[in-house]
This record gives structure tokens, C-alpha cells and sequence, in this order.
């Protein structure tokens, strides 16, 4: 594992200052937009932490900010598109504000192509950086912002643990919290790894001091965050693993919920799962990507299982932890998959019987080994399998959420329902949304007791 040097936090505290200094009297107004996953978010976190010390506050509109920055993602195309899209767009508003400052980090510019076309065709913007040098966003601010460089800086590397760096969080009853960074495992069709660098883990006290902290301001749930979370510690030659971690989670005083996320199943030990059953504050949830129903795509995959051992591993859960909400991804189209290979996928979804799926048509990433086999299964043909696996995992879904109609739950209140501003949104222990109604004396961060009597497809509502 390797860890930023002192000089080098060092370093970048002095940027943070002379930023600071020059600022002191403007207020001046940052927007950050996150594409992507769980871990983008906390890296987010990390940038907001960093402006808020140059004293930056924050806006939604764009109109209002003085620095535009998007924390992109590289898992699919439509994400890169989107965020293409969104720059060429603000081409305009830098015409009309010169002022304004205009970054893209993350992921996706970690990609040397992708670095390389905005250098290219987007001059309006200034900062570009990618997952290695995050800790070093100071230092990139001070360059554009003072010095009127333009910043581009994707630093290839195994990747590195930047710790101490500021976080700003909104305040909410929950948290995500990083164990680890990276992936070793180099599923063919898996951008990740070469975009987030090696497995690497933190330092156990050094979660355990964030957890600490995080329950001392109120937060009572917080999800531990790993690209590959379950290989927690291999790395580390301290004989902790991450059953060994959940176990440390639990005994914090003050928090009453634990999840975490995501799963490779090659990783799923059974002292992991008795770790999870074992633990009161654990929550019975699960996240555990299967990606593709059949061996041989499973292998084309290098996704190291079959069917069967998942299948195993998923009884295994069940037989521990009986009432378990699980969840999965599922590539649709994977190059040359076959309608026999299809119909193996749907075999899963019907065995297992998710709560819930997430599900893709395979997207080709420049630089994997998917990208360069041979595919000779059409669009369309693509798009009318994942339309029938949606149907099926619909129907499942729904009959999953029919059987909570009269249940009773443990809700820890997330805030005002996003879709009816006179209800408000909670999460059961397994992870379910529930609506219900506002009632005076709650507020966000209360639990409350509330019974199931509407059920739809991908939510409930209830009433306490």
C-alpha cells in the first residue's frame, strides 16, 4: 500500500492556503456534478471538503458558479456521451463569464483518449485530472485559478491512499465511507482497474477513526465502499480481512447500521457471510454481481465462477441470513453471447429471485480485452433480450414487494419522498424505499415504525 508522503499533504495545505488567501473577500461559488458509482460520490465529498477549506461555498445553478467541475465515470458510454454533451454545452456560458473555470476529473479522464480529446476539442476547459492525483486538486486550482494554466494531469500509477483530506458532507443521518480503492480482478469488459489503479486497502484505525467521527455528528448508517469491497486487508499483512472489519464496525458505539458494498463472489467467505448474520447492526442486504448467467460467458468474462458455485454461494447467504435482500448486475450482450447463453441468465433470475436488478447492454471500454473480440449478435437482438429480462425480473420484483403488504419496518428517515413533496422516504433494513406520510415531530435522521399497505414494482408505501 502506498500513502501520500507528509511533504506531500503538506504541499497541498499550502495550496489550500494561498487559494484561501486570495479568496478571503469574493465568496466565490463551486458546483461539483458526479457521474457514476458509490465511490465517485465519496470522491466528491473529498472535493467539496478541499474547496470549502479555500472557502468556496456551493450552488446548483450553474448560472450562479464561479467553478464548474465534473467528477465523471467511464463504466458505460452513455455516462461519457452525457458528460461530453454537458461540456460542449457550457461553451456558451465560458464565452460569456471568461471568468468562469471549467474541470473535468474522475474515471473517465483517466483514460489517455479521453484526456487527449478534451485537450483537443475542448478548450474551454482548464482543469483535467484523474483518480491518482485527487489529493492533489489544490495544487491543480491554484494553477488554473491564479497562475491561468491550463491544468491537464491523468498520472498513470498502481494508485495511491490519500488520507486527512478534507470531507464535506451535507449533513444527512448516513454516510459512505471507503475501505478500499481499486481492482484486481480484470473482468474482460471492465474498465475499472486501469482507470482506479490495484487493490489497496486503508489502514483499519484510520476507518475506524472516520466512523468515530461521522457517529460523533450524527450519523447513524454508514456503507463501507469498495470497488471490490470483500477483498478488504489482502493487501495490508495484517491478518484483518473483511469479516474481521465488519465485526470492528459493529462494536462503534452510537451507530445503528451497517452496509456495504460491492461483492465480487469469488470473495464471499463464509466468514464473511457469518460475520454479516453475526453482526446486530449488519443490515440483511447484499449486493452481488453475477453479470451473466452462463459458464461460458462467465468465462469469456474472467469473472472466475459458474453458475453453480454462484448458486451455492447465494443458498449459502439464504441459509444464514434467511431474510436477505439481494441484488445484482446483469450485462445483457456480452460479444457473441448466444440465445442458449441468454436463457441461462434468465435461469438465474428465476433460481435466485432478486429484490432487485440492475441491468445493462454491454457497453465496449477502449483498452479492455471485450473490446477486442469479435460480436456478431446485432442491436436489435440485444435490445429484445433485455427487454425480456426486464419483464421477467418486473414481474419477480413486484411479487417480492406484493408479499411486504402488511409488514412492519424500521425506517431510518432519508428526507421528503422524491416524487411526492407531502410524503416522506425511508429505507427498511434490507434496503427497500418506503413512502409514508409527513407527521409532525419527524424529521430527517428518525426512525419510525411503518406498516406496508401499497406495494409497486420498485418502492412501498405505508403509514406509520
Amino acid at each position: 500500500m502506498k500513502t501520500i508522503s507528509q511533504e506531500e499533504q503538506k504541499e497541498q495545505i499550502a495550496y489550500m492556503t494561498r487559494v484561501a488567501n486570495m479568496l478571503c473577500d469574493s465568496a466565490p461559488k463551486a458546483m461539483v456534478i458526479t457521474y457514476g458509482c458509490q465511490q465517485n460520490e465519496n470522491d466528491s465529498e473529498r472535493i467539496r471538503g478541499m474547496l470549502a477549506k479555500m472557502g468556496y461555498t456551493f450552488t446548483e445553478k450553474k448560472e450562479e458558479a464561479d467553478l464548474i467541475l465534473y467528477n465523471t465515470c467511464a463504466v458505460r458510454e452513455g455516462a461519457e456521451q452525457r458528460v461530453l454533451g454537458n461540456i460542449g454545452a457550457l461553451s456558451h456560458e465560458k464565452r460569456r463569464r471568461p471568468n468562469l473555470l471549467i474541470g473535468l476529473c474522475g474515471c473517465m479522464m483517466q483514460q489517455p483518449h479521453m484526456a487527449e480529446t478534451i485537450k483537443r476539442k475542448y478548450k474551454h476547459v482548464s482543469m483535467v485530472f484523474g483518480t491518482h492525483v485527487l489529493h492533489k486538486f489544490p495544487q491543480f486550482l491554484y494553477e488554473a485559478l491564479i497562475e491561468q494554466k491550463r491544468v491537464i494531469n491523468i498520472t498513470d500509477s498502481e494508485g495511491v491512499i490519500a488520507e486527512d483530506i478534507p470531507i464535506y458532507r451535507s449533513g444527512d443521518p448516513k454516510a459512505w465511507v471507503s475501505v478500499m480503492y481499486g481492482c484486481n480482478n480484470f473482468c474482460t469488459y471492465c474498465i475499472v482497474p486501469y482507470v482506479r489503479g490495484r487493490e489497496r486497502s486503508r489502514m483499519p484505525e484510520k476507518i475506524m477513526e472516520e466512523i468515530t467521527d461521522l457517529v460523533s455528528r450524527g450519523v447513524t448508517e454508514v456503507t463501507l465502499l469498495g470497488q471490490n469491497v470483500n477483498a478488504y486487508g489482502k493487501d495490508l499483512d495484517l491478518g484483518i480481512n473483511f469479516a474481521d472489519l465488519l465485526r470492528k464496525v459493529n462494536a462503534v458505539e452510537g451507530l445503528r447500521r451497517i452496509r456495504f458494498m460491492t461483492s465480487h463472489p469469488k470473495d464471499m467467505s463464509d466468514d464473511l457471510i457469518c460475520a454479516m448474520a453475526e453482526c446486530e447492526k449488519v443490515m440483511p442486504q447484499l449486493h452481488l454481481p453475477f453479470q451473466a448467467g452462463s459458464d461460458r460467458i462467465l468465462s469469456a468474462m474472467n469473472r472466475r465462477y459458474t453458475q453453480a458455485q454462484y448458486l451455492d454461494l447465494v443458498q449459502r447467504v439464504r441459509d444464514k441470513i434467511p431474510h436477505i435482500t439481494l441484488s445484482t448486475d446483469i450485462i445483457v450482450g456480452f460479444p457473441n453471447e448466444s440465445e442458449e447463453d441468454f436463457e441461462e441468465t434468465i435461469r438465474v433470475l428465476e433460481s435466485v429471485r432478486f429484490d432487485t436488478v440492475f441491468s445493462f447492454i454491454y457497453s465496449k471500454r477502449t483498452g479492455t480485452p471485450a473490446a477486442e473480440m469479435d460480436d456478431k449478435v446485432t442491436d436489435e437482438e440485444k435490445h429484445r433480450r433485455f427487454d425480456r429480462l426486464l419483464e421477467v425480473q418486473n414481474r419477480i420484483s413486484r411479487e417480492i414487494n406484493d408479499a411486504c403488504l402488511g409488514q412492519t419496518f424500521e425506517l431510518l428517515i432519508e428526507g421528503e419522498s422524491k416524487t411526492d413533496s407531502n410524503m416522506l422516504t425511508g429505507r427498511t433494513p434490507g434496503g427497500k424505499i418506503i413512502n409514508f406520510p409527513k407527521a409532525e415531530g419527524l424529521s430527517t435522521g428518525d426512525y419510525v415504525n411503518v406498516t406496508v399497505d401499497k406495494t409497486n414494482t420498485w418502492s412501498l408505501t405505508g403509514k406509520i
